[in-house]
């Protein structure tokens, strides 16, 4: 029995451990106790660790006298639910990783490090200034004239955070004070709301969320969702439906639900671009109608923001919360709804340890909560649509656009026509051209897309062959104008631009190719007028941007947004009328068995932009490839003549979604031993593994389609099977057991989505 003076708990430490160990509290301690859950600090060693409490009221292996105490509680609450614990070791088990990277991002980096509530401040507006104060400022203190003006231009706002506010206009805190001593401002503590729940600077991003009557399809779909809700068990929902039909009304109805049954609600989206929008509705629509706070997660947030938003949540404060793909770990409590939006999309996919799937691991928190999973797109992915047809998931459909507004009218151009015509590369079409000017004319808005950055996609010698690539990587450099540099965009690996070829001298140089940058210059010519901006990696660095672009375009303050993928899904606005993709063949050359798949996703989603208001819309698809069926399907807006298709030709490979995919990576700078070591494990698994598993597919190894990134050689072998669990746990000790060479890594990606 344990001592009486201890109680002893179950630690799992996050330094890699594979095993939980035993620790000790104070019997007598009767506040600021561990809970499952809890983040404690432990002595391990000469060290300490962090660690997560897993297990209370243990019996402890060793004597109890041997049992240290722990050091420290360092958080007030626990900063993982139990059911999160369970979802870690189902990641464990499933994904091939360790707890200790699974609660990394579990919990966020200011938690671990021990940050609490600090005291924060707020500006407003004491009195109005007078005409000569103002001109006073404005001659000998320009800065506090910049902030006064801002200060006294959103005094609508309720609240208004000094920090916030110097950050964005790049203020120091010495004018703020010098305008407080002034009595011109006030400066006051904010002691009850909180960050996480203040978005006063991207109020531009507002959007009407009134509820608005259903129409047949909506109501249906509703209806389902909300009496799933009341029953209080686990069910999968997938909802199709094609762009502008009102996917998020439903979604903002079923969260309704689920509030009035005392629960809370999860809402996940593909990308930090489309976050504020979602924010503001989900805000407009229970913050000031009843008080519900909607919390913001997501990669953008600083250490202090993520903070407060896990605050929030982790108190019960927040029951709604809107991010992207680690959102899904949200410590909420009584979880009754999660949703997924776009869930087709290759973004919620973690490239990185650990390489988990956002939207399979909401299913699955779903199902540990009893909860009801939605899973929302135009164009869901083919392993979605294809549990739906096996009766996994439920499937809800809504086929027409809202207010009967009509889907966008797309025009295919063949552009090997259009050189012809010019006898060169063009990269506008004739069309296209047209179309932008007449929608400029009209005061409409319009999108290019095109999934590329840079300038030129690549630099030439036409007398000797040489092509500009990387120091480091298997790829082309692509010329950047703007830097005048050339980029590898898998490393950064950068170089000037050179003034004659640096293999024979020749001064004749060619750029081949296009990016967004050319685009957005092309564009200024053939409309020097127009108001022209470009999203894309390079131009949104800067935190915040994104949101600050969109507003402006919803404002009509821009007229031609040029763009890659950030902007080719999700966004809604009204007075778009014309989306052009500049080439919509770049996706379908590469080597993966699901280009096809992405291709159509991304036009259908593309052009989904256009015509969401009152206005008709267009597109006009770029392409050397006019009758790709992708394209073709896509046209049409034909998703159940693609999926068929598409479907029938992976059943005919035994690909996924008919099998899981493993991809395992081995990498290392020789080159020789990475191949030797690659064709010795395949030859150690013909020996140890495929006898016990009668269904498993191997292939490989071979080298991967990008060989060489970051001086990194790489071979892959592709394992196709029907029991994930089984082969995971079986690949991993033989994992365990290998006889690697220390200077390879190797990389077991479950259910990979990027196969390049």
């Amino acid at each position: 029995m344990p001592s009486r003076a201890k109680r002893f708990i179950s630690v799992r430490p996050l330094n890699g451990l594979s095993r939980s160990l035993d620790y000790a509290f104070p019997a007598s301690q009767t506040h600021d106790h561990p809970v499952v859950g809890s983040l404690v600090r432990i002595p391990l060693g000469r060290r300490t660790e962090l660690g997560i409490v897993i297990a209370l009221d243990v019996e402890p292996e060793l004597p109890p006298a041997r049992i240290k105490f722990i050091h420290t509680l360092e958080q007030p609450f626990p900063v993982v639910t139990p059911e999160l614990i369970r979802l870690a070791d189902w990641m464990q088990a499933y994904y091939a990783s360790d707890l200790a990277s699974i609660f990394e991002v579990m919990i966020p980096a200011a938690v671990r490090k021990g940050m609490r509530p600090q005291q924060r401040r707020a500006l407003s507006l004491a009195r109005k200034a007078t005409p000569e104060e103002i001109a006073e400022l404005t001659k000998k203190a320009p800065k506090q004239a910049k902030l006064y003006a801002f200060i006294q231009s959103q005094a609508h706002l309720e609240i208004l955070p000094r920090q916030k506010v110097l950050s964005r206009l790049q203020i120091s805190p010495t004018s703020a004070d010098a305008l407080v001593s002034k009595g011109l401002l006030k400066d006051a503590v904010l002691s009850e709301r909180r960050e996480a729940y203040e978005d006063a600077l991207a109020e531009s991003e507002k959007v009407a969320t009134k509820a608005f009557e259903l129409n047949d399809e909506q109501a249906t779909t509703s209806k389902a969702l909300i009496e799933a809700i009341r029953e209080n068990t686990f069910s999968r929902h997938l909802l199709h439906g094609v762009t502008g039909s009102g996917k998020t009304e439903v979604y903002l109805q079923a969260i309704r639900e689920a509030l009035n049954q005392g629960g809370s609600a999860l809402f996940l989206v593909p990308e930090v671009a489309l976050t504020p929008q979602t924010v503001s509705r989900l805000r407009e629509r229970f913050e000031k109608a009843s008080g519900e706070h909607a919390v913001v997660w997501h990669s953008h947030l600083s250490d202090g923001e993520r903070y407060d938003a896990w605050h929030a949540i982790s108190t019960g404060e927040a029951k709604i919360v809107v991010g992207a793909r680690s959102a899904v770990f949200a410590p909420l409590r009584n979880l009754r709804l999660v949703v997924v939006d776009e869930e087709h999309e290759p973004a919620y996919k973690q490239e990185d340890t650990p390489r988990y799937h956002g939207r399979d691991v909401a299913v699955y928190r779903a199902r540990l909560n009893n909860a009801v999973c939605v899973l929302g797109s135009a164009t869901p992915a083919l392993e979605s649509l294809h549990n739906a047809n096996e009766g996994k998931y439920n499937l809800l459909r809504l086929t027409k656009r809202v207010d009967k507004a009509q889907l966008p009218l797309i025009h295919v151009v063949d552009m090997k026509g259009e050189w012809a015509k010019e006898r060169r590369l063009v990269e506008f079409s004739v069309l296209l051209k047209e179309k932008m000017r007449e929608r400029f004319e009209n005061g409409e808005q319009t999108i290019l897309f095109l999934n590329r950055r840079g300038y030129d996609s690549s630099l030439r010698c036409p007398d000797c062959g040489y092509v500009a690539e990387c120091d480091h990587c298997d790829v082309t450099l692509t010329h950047h104008k703007a830097d005048g540099d050339l980029r590898c965009h898998l490393c950064g690996f950068e170089n000037p631009v050179p003034r004659q070829c640096p293999k024979c001298s020749s001064p004749k140089i060619l750029y081949r190719g296009h990016g967004t940058q050319k685009i957005e210059d092309i564009a200024a010519k053939i409309l020097p007028k127009a108001r022209i901006v470009r999203m894309d990696t390079d131009t949104m660095r800067k935190k915040n941007l994104f949101r600050e672009v969109l507003a402006d375009f919803r404002r009509g303050k821009i007229d031609i947004l040029v763009g890659t993928q950030m902007i080719a899904k999700g966004l809604d606005f009204p007075n778009v009328t014309l989306v052009g993709l500049i080439d919509a063949d770049i996706s379908l050359h590469l080597p993966d068995f699901r280009a096809a798949e992405r291709t159509f996703q991304l036009l259908v989603q593309v052009a989904g932009r256009a015509g969401r208001g009152d206005r008709a819309g267009e597109v006009v698809v770029q392409t050397a490839m006019p009758h790709n069926e992708a394209i073709q399907f896509a046209r049409q807006q034909d998703f159940d003549g693609f999926a068929l298709e598409e479907l029938e030709q992976r059943k005919e490979f035994n690909y996924p979604p008919y099998r899981h995919l493993l991809h395992h990576i081995i990498r290392g700078r020789n080159r020789e031993k990475v191949a030797f070591f690659s064709e010795q494990w395949a030859k150690h698994l013909e020996e140890h593994l495929l006898n016990d598993f009668p269904g498993l597919e191997i292939r490989g190894p071979a080298p991967c389609p990008i060989e060489r990134i970051q001086d990194n050689y790489r071979f892959q072998i592709w394992y196709f099977t029907t029991n994930v669990t089984a082969l995971v746990a079986r690949l991993q000790k033989l994992r365990k057991e290998f006889p690697w060479d220390k200077e390879l890594i190797e990389v077991l990606d479950v259910d990979a989505v990027g196969l390049v």
